[in-house]
């Protein structure tokens, strides 16, 4: 035999020297959640070790990540009820709890990396993306609000606006608003191919922010559908995207490589919260090895073609690298 692939096995030096895929902390955004108060740090059940801060206990959660080499983050907000109304007029309040705190992150931390989340959900009292009226999502109308939630997110500091709603033709709005204001600089990692997906269970626990009717399959794509996955890739292109994100990953290793071989942008994956519970529990449990569990995992959304990597394991795996 000529060929002998075991060769290239045989010891562990050897094994890394022909290593194809490896996952970094350079890789890595690690998404965190802000809760209104002081000194406030509440777990979310269905996600272990991942906890809603407050702004001060936020500020050292992220001090301690940067001492780990993780250097970009993503930030949600969970609101309470009251702070919710059918225009999610929150959002672009230059004085919210979120903008405040994008200030502050990044006048602590300059040379971090800060990502954010456009979309109503998380403001709106019917808990979708988009303004809901009479059982339908209206497009053009949310972006009118995406819009001045995105200009209030850039004045707020942000280095990367994340507009997760699904609206058609929204990154192209963005950009011109941005632009027009004098924030070219900012950039976009769009949602391009965000699918319905049942693995968002646990993140709408954090957040609170499920439909309270409705579902969001009108605007979010069918999880049986690769090739529409192209027609948004080359839409989100085309309106001037500086990212191309597929969430979730781990279902749609195909999706992250089908966008990763046809477009010449940076490709991200968000590993969501459903892929992270599932390892927990499973690891709890003693079905799995968690750590070594959540590393293939990773490797394989890199080795799909993902240069970015959003997952709540950023942190635990910063820590294995030490």
């Amino acid at each position: 035999m000529l060929r002998r692939p075991r060769r290239n096995r045989k010891s562990p030096v050897i094994r890394s020297l022909v290593e194809e895929t490896q996952v970094t902390v350079n890789d890595l955004i690690y998404p965190l959640f802000l809760i209104e108060g002081e000194k406030q740090k509440e777990e979310v059940t269905s996600m272990p070790g991942i906890f809603r801060y407050s702004l001060d206990n936020l500020m050292d959660e992220v001090k301690a990540s940067i001492d780990l080499g993780i250097n970009s983050f993503c930030i949600f907000p969970s609101l309470p009820d009251a702070k919710k109304d059918k225009y999610a007029t929150e959002g672009y309040n230059p004085d919210s709890l979120y903008n405040v705190a994008l200030k502050e992150l990044k006048n602590k931390f300059p040379e971090s990396c800060i990502m954010t989340d456009i979309a109503m959900d998380p403001y709106s009292s019917d808990g979708h993306d988009g303004i809901y009226e009479n059982g339908e999502i209206l497009n053009d109308a949310t972006l009118d609000i995406l819009g001045k939630m995105a200009l209030e997110q850039a004045k707020s500091g942000a280095d990367i606006l994340g507009p997760s709603d699904m609206m058609d033709g929204r990154v192209g709005f963005l950009r011109e608003i941005l632009d027009a204001a004098g924030f070219s600089h900012v950039s976009i990692m769009s949602y391009t191919a965000k699918y319905a997906s049942a693995f968002y269970g646990p993140f709408r626990d954090a957040l609170d922010s499920a439909p309270k009717a409705g579902d969001k399959k009108t605007y979010q794509m069918n999880p049986a559908n690769s090739r529409e996955a192209l027609i948004e890739g080359e839409l989100d292109f085309e309106e001037g995207a500086d990212f191309l994100m597929v969430k979730p990953a781990l279902s749609y290793l195909d999706i992250i490589k089908l966008l990763n071989d046809n477009f010449d942008l940076p490709v991200s994956a968000y590993n969501v919260s459903g892929e992270y519970a599932m390892i927990k529990a499973a690891d709890k449990m003693g079905w799995l090895d968690g750590e070594k569990t959540m590393v293939e995992m990773l490797t394989s959304i890199k080795r799909a073609g993902a240069k970015i990597i959003l997952t709540y394991f950023a942190k635990e795996f910063a820590m294995l690298q030490q």
